[in-house]
């Protein structure tokens, strides 16, 4: 495996297309594919509400110390520090996009959250990732959209109907069975588009949800005893995330008060690295496909992943 920066990222603009072609023709549910655990977290306004499913107990806490548990949410909700059209530069092809509507909002605006809104909306962002599309013919993503708080069946479907438009013929049917990249070139298909909602069935261009592998863990080693018993019960059929993202409960920040994830995920990455390294793409049982992360960029996550790939040949 070729060596790779130890401080950050390859430019991975073209890597698909840049791939030998003996793995234009295997499918990508058997690639190694980079992923972005809570995409849009980079842009979180650290003044917008609460999402209306934290706890009451949480929202009165958050009114009383305001000036205290607003800089800790964005610490330790912030999963991502480079863009979205620098995480596809940086290699990235899989997106986790959770979606909400704002409570008491009367625009038809929708936002991605976690635990607070993104200062940017949805529409505006998927565009600039059209935008990004049209430059790299070749380059196929998979946006995974989720938990879609607030949003009625009218909004459900006028974000459909969005889809649909901005993305338009490069949008992957799901009647498409096997997707692989020489087929998916041939049929200028770009993207592949999850939506985990049962309201998106009747349109063929939505894929039902994609499993995602948490472990909901705070440190390296319980994070990867998770995805080696889960290995062991052998890999989902089509796609599936393997989430190397780790996770942390409201105790732990009150008790680590100058830490932060991305603290924690940096403490962790070279156990993390190391169990990466070893893994394999394809079709075996214990074979992984994308693999999802934070903080992509100032770790060098995609270009190990994407090297992964060589084990194929």
């Amino acid at each position: 495996m070729e060596p790779f920066k130890r401080d950050g990222d390859y430019n991975n603009e073209g890597w698909m297309s840049s791939l030998p072609e003996k793995l234009w023709d295997i499918p990508l549910t058997n690639l190694a594919i980079p992923g972005s655990h809570d995409a849009m977290s980079y842009c979180l306004d650290i003044s917008s509400p609460l999402l209306r499913s934290e706890s009451d107990a949480f929202r009165l806490l958050d009114g009383l110390f305001y000036c205290f548990t607003r800089p800790a949410i964005y610490r330790w909700a912030t999963t991502q520090v480079q863009n979205i059209v620098e995480q596809l530069t940086a290699g990235i092809r899989y997106f986790d996009l959770r979606i909400a509507h704002k409570q008491h909002d009367s625009s038809k605006d929708l936002f991605f959250t976690h635990v607070i809104y993104t200062r940017v909306t949805v529409v505006e962002t998927l565009q600039r990732v059209a935008s990004w599309l049209e430059s790299h013919p070749k380059e196929i993503i998979i946006l995974a959209c989720s938990h879609f708080e607030g949003l009625d069946h009218k909004l459900h479907e006028e974000f459909m109907y969005s889809l649909k438009k901005i993305f338009g013929s490069k949008l992957c049917p799901r009647n498409e069975t096997v997707l692989t990249l020489r087929s998916l070139w041939t049929s200028r298909y770009q993207v592949v588009l999850s939506y985990e909602d049962q309201s998106a069935v009747r349109h063929k261009e939505l894929w039902p949800a994609i499993p995602y592998l948490w472990a909901n863990k705070p440190n390296a080693e319980e994070l990867l005893q998770y995805l080696e018993w889960q290995k062991q019960l052998g890999r989902p059929d089509g796609f599936f995330v393997a989430g190397l993202n780790l996770t942390t409960d409201r105790c732990f920040i009150a008790s680590h008060p100058r830490k932060s994830l991305q603290t924690l995920t940096t403490e962790n990455w070279d156990c993390i690295w190391r169990w990466l390294e070893d893994q394999k793409p394809g079709s075996e049982s214990t074979s992984l496909n994308i693999i999802a992360g934070d903080f992509i960029g100032p770790i060098p996550f995609c270009s190990l992943v994407i090297a992964l790939n060589k084990k194929l040949l």
